[in-house]
């Protein structure tokens, strides 16, 4: 975890709030969701894959082919728990989708190679 915002302070209270087998706060979730789509966007630029991370963002990103209508081909889905875990190393890409954690279509939706952040 390099960038800034990996390292805010709500990545680290969500965690925080995890580890103690609590549900960090809506506010402080949201934030630290969002604030770790934005490294993987700015890590992996394009607009090929959608990661979706139900109710607190979405982003596009995955150098390739832009998606402009419709639903897009390759697609990432988790719960805010998962991403949290998954970009910041605490779970591996391979363990969350075998475990049925992360669900993706699409030939270009694999992110292990982007992740952890």
């Amino acid at each position: 975890m390099s960038s800034p915002h990996s390292k805010s302070a709500a990545v680290a209270a969500a965690l925080s709030a995890l580890d103690e087998g609590r549900t960090p706060e809506r506010p402080v979730f949201r934030e630290a969701v969002r604030s770790l789509l934005a490294v993987l966007a700015e890590r992996a630029p394009g607009r090929s894959v959608e990661v979706r991370v139900p109710p607190y963002g979405a982003i596009q990103c995955v150098p390739g082919p832009r998606h402009t209508r419709g639903n897009p081909p390759n697609v990432v889905e988790m719960a805010p728990n998962t991403w949290l875990e998954l970009a910041t190393g605490r779970v591996d890409w391979a363990s969350a989708v075998t475990d049925g954690r992360v669900q993706m279509s699409g030939n270009r939706a694999d992110l292990s190679a982007y992740l952890p952040l």
